[in-house]
């Protein structure tokens, strides 16, 4: 047990003042949960533009929804009912599931712009003979129980040309109709297509909008149904409560399990008050730096910053560890103060890939990270050590080296652990691990929500954002015109099976010039009128029943040719967003096929068009994934070089360089080779998060390599180590527990490296014989 503190004033008033400091930067600096940072950004203006836009744009705000669970006639009517009520919400545009034509301002808009917008010539076909036989379905409807449905269209649109818009413009179901619900083609699941009105990236409204989906449901169900849900908005969203909740958790068991730590190491309050002052410190000062740099500090960086906590600890648990009572301030330092340096400086460039990886979330990591160990370097190098000397502050563990020092009776056994790195690099010859380029190991999203959102995309027939056709012009008309003049290549491509139906502006509006010849093909008053009467010569029509009609294709002859602009249906504004947007002075429409066969066809289909690419974003996104996995590697090397290369002259002593460099290099081997083993594929993640684990290596290799005094200073070395190494195992692996795969796959990587680093420096760093020789200042 330690004596009792002489002086514990100014550590308390230090330890008050870094807490209050560390309140103000989390009251005035809030955190981020979005995934914005962590989304490919495209390798030319023209990608990162589009990818922008899919990603974050109108075609963000598409949910689908299904429901299953019970039988279909229930599924059709919770469906029903559910539709109902979300359309009343105000919270949507469009509330699609099968059964619900546009209403109000969208029906009187596509109603009476049908000449102009519905697409089949039999829409516009006013023969004689086309109009007898439409006349005869509309009388097959009225004396049918379709009559009320004749009524109201058939007689003011007998060609068809409304249902023949509303066919267009419904998407297309893979699926089948009950009850006039959309249902998946092989299972008991009623599907709903959502468009919300606020941005899929407004994380509060897309909470309120998936709060008013559950709530309708919740209304609509019945016993053993249950809602799925997908969609950009959805995956956002549940990243962001993930994220928020891996911050909580991170946040709490990292300081619980931290504390009672270094309450079993050193059995003092105020050893935890000297370590509470450098580690809030250094996490405020974290935060500042990263909000300076980059605009925000993201919920990820935080929750690793928490798990940075066994790691920037180290430090002031190295200068406690190493004190005697009664000691100077300096004279630790004089002991360890090149190797604690050393070990920071060689931590940092353990992040050069993260940092310089070319990932803005992942770079913010690394920023975060190292502003954090730097700081709590220096406030363990100018701050701490006059007052650890006021409150003699000291581990006491000098009456147990024997005790402890038995453990130094497994390093006979070192030239066994020499055979573990050369099997490793035997293996790595023959089998090293293959690369992973899948841009789904970056993604916060778990794997079985995007498997939903696949199959429920197919389902509904909602088009596929990962492919899509760019088109680009200076004009609107220029854009639309490009497409129409592209409608045979992809009706070719259909009729291969290439790809499935798509979807584009032109579909749903067409150019000036088709709609000005739509115009003109419509027959003058007398001309139809005439046509009207020798069509009803032998049918029990009144002669002026289809008034109506004439009356809407006399006024779509006078109407001006629609534009953008004029799209004051809400429903057709939001379903051309996506589609047909200007930017920087510059027109895009985006073709969406539903469903892509064939990539390498879709793509030499459209290789000799002017002013068209074929985004394939999986390909794009990919190609990003080994952009930053090479930048990653290249900065591996070169922190590596630079950190032996400061050891080599920090040190300048080349068996301790050696035995270092074999116990750090050791550990990065046995690693990359069970990887490869194991079928574990080499991601960016894992690279960056070996290349950490190497530099906190070094920090254990260096002080077991430095120069012994005595017994005691190799026991104080020994057990300090091993409690540095727990907090870095527990942090870590409570950050292998989290829900973001990324925070995961970084914790599971660094805690079993960073076991394998102190296991392999306490067999290899360590001189063969400890000799009992003055430490280098």
């Amino acid at each position: 047990m330690m004596a009792r503190p002489r002086s514990i004033k100014p550590l308390a008033i230090g330890l008050l003042v870094s807490l209050v400091v560390a309140a103000c930067v989390f009251a005035l600096i809030p955190l981020r949960t979005d995934m914005a940072g962590f989304l490919p950004a495209g390798r030319t203006d023209n990608t990162r533009f589009i990818m922008r836009e899919i990603q974050s744009g109108s075609a963000a705000t598409v949910i689908l929804a299904g429901v299953e669970g019970a039988p279909p006639d229930v599924l059709a009517h919770a469906s029903q009912t559910m539709a109902d009520s979300l359309a009343r919400s105000g919270l949507f545009v469009t509330v699609t599931n099968g059964s619900r034509p546009p209403d109000g301002a969208d029906e009187a808009f596509l109603f009476s712009h049908r000449y102009l917008l519905a697409s089949p010539d039999s829409a516009r076909d006013f023969s004689v003979d086309a109009l007898h036989d439409d006349m005869q379905a509309v009388l097959d409807m009225m004396e049918s129980s379709a009559e009320p449905l004749a009524q109201h269209y058939g007689l003011a649109d007998p060609t068809g040309a409304f249902m023949a818009l509303l066919r267009a413009w419904a998407p297309h179901s893979h699926g089948r109709s009950i009850d006039g619900v959309w249902f998946a083609p092989e299972r008991d699941r009623a599907l709903l297509l959502l468009r919300t009105r606020a941005n899929g990236m407004d994380l509060y409204a897309q909470k309120q909008v998936q709060a008013a989906i559950n709530a309708a449901y919740a209304a609509a169900a019945q016993p053993g149904m249950h809602l799925l849900m997908s969609g950009p908005a959805v995956f956002a969203l549940k990243a962001s409560h993930a994220m928020q909740g891996d911050v909580e958790f991170l946040s709490t068991a990292s300081m619980l399990l931290v504390t009672a730590v270094l309450i079993w190491r050193f059995r003092s309050p105020w050893v935890l008050a000297a370590l509470g002052i450098a580690f809030a410190l250094s996490l405020s000062v974290a935060m500042i730096v990263v909000r300076v740099l980059f605009g925000y500090v993201h919920g990820i960086s935080f929750g690793f910053g928490m798990a940075m906590l066994g790691v920037s600890l180290d430090y002031p648990v190295l200068l406690i560890g190493h004190r005697d009572q009664g000691e100077a301030a300096d004279a630790p330092l004089r002991r360890i103060g090149t190797s604690l340096r050393l070990a920071v400086t060689s931590a940092c460039l353990g992040l050069t890939g993260m940092v310089f990886c070319g990932l803005p979330g992942l770079a913010q990591l690394g920023v975060f990270s190292v502003a954090g160990l730097l700081s709590a370097a220096a406030t363990t190098l100018w701050l701490l050590p006059r007052l650890i000397q006021k409150a003699d502050l000291s581990p006491g563990v000098a009456t147990h080296a024997d005790g402890i020092l038995r453990i130094e009776s497994w390093r006979r056994y070192r030239l066994w652990f020499l055979i573990l790195p050369v099997i490793g690099a035997g293996v790595l010859v023959v089998h090293p691990p293959a690369r992973e380029m899948d841009i789904a190991s970056l993604s916060p999203v778990p794997p079985a929500l995007r498997a939903l959102d696949t199959e429920l995309r197919h389902e509904i027939g909602a088009p596929d954002a990962g492919q899509a056709i760019i088109v680009q012009a200076p004009t609107v008309q220029g854009v639309l015109e490009r497409e129409e003049q592209l409608i045979p290549v992809l009706e070719a491509l259909q009729a291969r099976g290439v790809m499935g139906d798509a979807e584009y502006a032109a579909r749903f509006l067409p150019s000036i010039t088709v709609q000005r010849a739509r115009i003109a093909s419509l027959p003058d008053t007398p001309a139809l009128t005439r046509r009207l009467d020798e069509a009803r010569a032998d049918l029990p029509f009144q002669p002026d029943a289809f008034a109506p009609f004439v009356h809407d294709v006399a006024v779509t002859r006078a109407m001006a040719p629609l534009q953008p602009g004029d799209m004051t249906s809400p429903l057709v504004a939001t379903r051309l967003a996506p589609l047909l947007f200007a930017r920087q002075g510059q027109w895009f429409g985006i073709i969406l096929p539903e469903t892509v066969r064939d990539t390498a066809a879709l793509a030499a289909a459209f290789a000799t068009q002017p002013g068209i690419m074929v985004l394939n974003m999986r390909n794009e996104t990919n190609a990003i994934v080994a952009d930053h996995m090479h930048q990653a590697l290249w900065w591996t090397a070169a922190g590596t070089a630079m950190a032996v290369a400061l050891l080599a002259l920090g040190l300048r002593d080349r068996w301790r360089l050696a035995r270092v460099c074999m116990a750090v290099g050791s550990a990065g081997i046995v690693i990359l080779a069970a990887m490869g083993v194991l079928g574990v594929r080499l991601s960016l993640i894992h690279v960056i998060s070996l290349q950490f684990v190497m530099g906190v290596g070094l920090d254990y290799a260096l002080f077991f390599a430095r120069p012994q005094i005595d017994r005691a200073e190799r026991a104080r070395t020994l057990r300090t180590l091993l409690t540095c190494n727990t907090m870095t195992l527990l942090t870590f692996g409570i950050l292998a527990c989290c829900r973001t795969p990324l925070l995961r796959d970084i914790g599971s990587t660094v805690a079993i490296g960073a076991f394998l680093a102190m296991l392999f420096s306490f067999m290899m760093a360590a001189p063969v014989t400890n000799t009992a020789r003055q430490a280098r200042p």
